[in-house]
C-alpha cells in the first residue's frame, strides 16, 4: 500500500498537489518524503549521515509529456549532484528515464541521461536508474548499458517479481553494472510477473545470491525481515563483508530496522 501511494505521488502531479495541499495527507506524506525543496532533502540526507546511514536522493516524478519538463528534470538532477558535493554528503542519486523524456524520444532521453551521468562522475558520484513498469524494462537496460560503455557512474534496478529478471541480472553483470534488487511495486499481469508472493520472495533470494557472489557492490532493497535475514546468512556463509554490499530502504519506513542494521 505504501509503495503504491509513493508511486502514485511520483506519477501524478495532480495527486501530488492534492496530497501537499491537504493538511492531513500532507502530514502523512511528509513521513515518507524527505522534503518539498532541495534544501529540505539535503537536511534529511544529513540526518541520515549523522546516524551512520548513506542516502539516495530521488526527485519525484515520471512520464513527463514535454521536452521542457524533461529538461527541467535534468536540471534538477544536475543541481542535486552539485549540492551533494558542496555539502559533502554521503549520498548518491536515483531517477527515472520517463522523467527524462523516454516516452517522447529515446535519443533525446539518452542525451539528457548522459549529461547527468557526466555530472555524477565529475563528483565521483553515482546515478541509479529506477526500474519502472515492465513495458520500460528492456529500454531501461539497453540505455543503461549504452551509457555505461562511456561512463561507469550509472547503475539500475532489478525487480524480483518479473520472470525475466534472472536473465537481466546476468546481462547487466556481464558489463559490471551495479544493481539494486527489490521485489517490485508496479501492477503487472501474470504473463510477465509471479502472481504469488512466495515465488517473488524465492526469486529475490536467488537473485540476491547471484549479486552478492558477483564481486560488484550492489544494494539489497527490502523492508522484509526474512529477506534481510536471508541476505545476512548468505553473506556470512560466503564470508562476504558487510562493506561489500548495502541494504536500502525507503525514507521513513521501518526506521527502527534501519538503525539496527547500521
Amino acid at each position: 500500500m505504501l509503495r503504491s501511494t509513493l508511486l502514485k505521488l511520483s506519477e501524478s502531479k495532480a495527486f501530488a498537489n492534492w496530497v501537499t495541499s491537504n493538511g492531513m495527507t500532507r502530514r502523512m506524506a511528509r513521513r515518507f518524503v524527505a522534503g518539498e525543496t532541495l534544501d529540505e532533502a539535503i537536511a534529511a540526507a544529513r540526518e541520515c549521515n549523522n546516524v551512520g546511514m548513506h542516502a539516495s536522493l530521488d526527485y519525484l516524478g515520471e512520464n513527463v509529456a514535454t521536452i521542457s519538463d524533461a529538461q527541467h528534470s535534468r536540471d534538477a538532477y544536475l543541481e542535486i549532484f552539485e549540492r551533494i558535493a558542496q555539502e559533502r554528503l554521503h549520498a548518491n542519486v536515483s531517477g527515472k528515464l520517463t522523467q527524462l523524456g523516454l516516452d517522447i524520444n529515446i535519443e533525446f532521453c539518452e542525451g539528457l541521461l548522459r549529461s547527468i551521468v557526466e555530472r555524477a562522475a565529475s563528483f565521483d558520484n553515482f546515478l541509479r536508474i529506477d526500474m519502472e513498469g515492465s513495458p520500460y524494462t528492456q529500454r531501461t537496460i539497453d540505455l543503461v548499458k549504452r551509457v555505461r560503455t562511456r561512463n561507469p557512474a550509472i547503475g539500475t534496478v532489478i525487480q524480483s517479481y518479473l520472470y525475466r529478471s534472472e536473465t537481466d541480472v546476468v546481462e547487466l553483470l556481464s558489463c559490471g553494472c551495479r544493481i539494486r534488487l527489490c521485489k517490485g511495486a508496479y501492477k503487472e499481469s501474470e504473463e510477465v510477473a509471479f502472481p504469488r508472493k512466495a515465488d517473488v520472495d524465492a526469486n529475490f533470494v536467488r537473485l540476491m545470491h547471484v549479486l552478492l557472489s558477483s564481486g560488484f557492490y550492489h544494494g539489497i532493497a527490502t523492508h522484509d525481515p526474512r529477506m534481510i535475514a536471508a541476505t545476512i546468512r548468505f553473506a556470512a556463509s560466503k564470508q562476504i563483508s558487510k562493506d561489500d554490499f548495502e541494504f536500502q530502504m525507503l525514507y521513513g519506513v521501518r526506521t527502527d530496522l534501519q538503525r539496527r542494521l547500521v
